[in-house]
């Protein structure tokens, strides 16, 4: 407003604005913002939900928490219609089971068997004796001197084709013709030891073969510088022929 004032205009400082709203009114605006934010809220929420339950999809959402717990069988009571989870059978093919407790029980048999014959085995092998005569028969001839010189081994006569065994274990070192013996075979011993068989009418072995004591590996015979049948035998040790006959009773075999 301006009024006139000795012919001057003068103008009224915040005349024109409108008085400030009182406590009351401004509480009621308010109260009525909110209730309007309400509305709007509660609104969307039912837009979302008939969006959501819409058959456009072909999805119905779960009322609540609990509901889905229920449904997806996971605790809770399940509503009427929701989805069923079924256990997953197996099935079990009854002759392969079978099968493979035949295959499984013959396993077992067979290592039993192969642990019950490693067993006798070893038995055998701890009974068995590591030193034999070599050949039956007669005793005929010992070790020293002889008709004005040397015999370096003993004789056993006894008929042609008597088997003649291996003393004790080792290694044929040579089988095969030789001067005087005729036919001889010479074994090694593990400790060096060289047995050797001469005269013999066969032999039965070949060099490199592994023999155990009480083998066959010659026949008595009549070869070479001979009076009658008989196996010469012979124990060398460290390059010097021993006593055979006192070799073998050290030894527990006695002839």
């Amino acid at each position: 407003m301006d009024d006139a004032h000795d012919g001057a205009v003068v103008r009224v400082r915040g005349a024109h604005r409108l008085p400030a709203p009182s406590s009351a009114l401004r509480g009621r605006v308010v109260v009525a913002a909110v209730a309007a934010g309400a509305f709007a809220a509660a609104a969307a929420g039912q837009t979302l939900q008939a969006v959501g339950s819409s058959d456009s999809d072909g999805v119905t959402p779960l009322a609540n928490s609990q509901d889905a717990t229920a449904a997806f069988g996971v605790g809770g009571d399940a509503p009427t219609g929701a989805p069923e989870l079924l256990p997953v059978s197996r099935s079990t093919d009854a002759s392969a089971e079978v099968q493979k407790l035949t295959d499984s029980e013959q396993v077992t048999q067979a290592r039993i068997e192969r642990e019950a014959e490693a067993k006798r085995k070893a038995e055998e092998e701890a009974k068995r004796p590591k030193t034999v005569v070599p050949a039956q028969g007669r005793f005929s001839s010992g070790f020293g001197a002889r008709w004005g010189g040397s015999h370096y081994g003993i004789d056993i006569a006894n008929s042609i084709g008597t088997p003649i065994v291996a003393a004790a274990d080792g290694t044929v070192i040579e089988a095969g013709p030789a001067s005087g013996f005729g036919l001889w075979v010479r074994v090694q011993l593990s400790d060096g030891t060289i047995h050797v068989y001469g005269h013999m009418n066969s032999y039965s072995v070949s060099v490199g073969q592994q023999v155990k004591a009480g083998e066959k590996i010659a026949e008595i015979g009549n070869r070479g510088q001979s009076t009658g049948p008989h196996l010469h035998f012979e124990v060398w040790q460290s390059g010097k022929k021993v006593d055979p006959r006192a070799w073998l009773a050290n030894r527990g075999a006695y002839l």
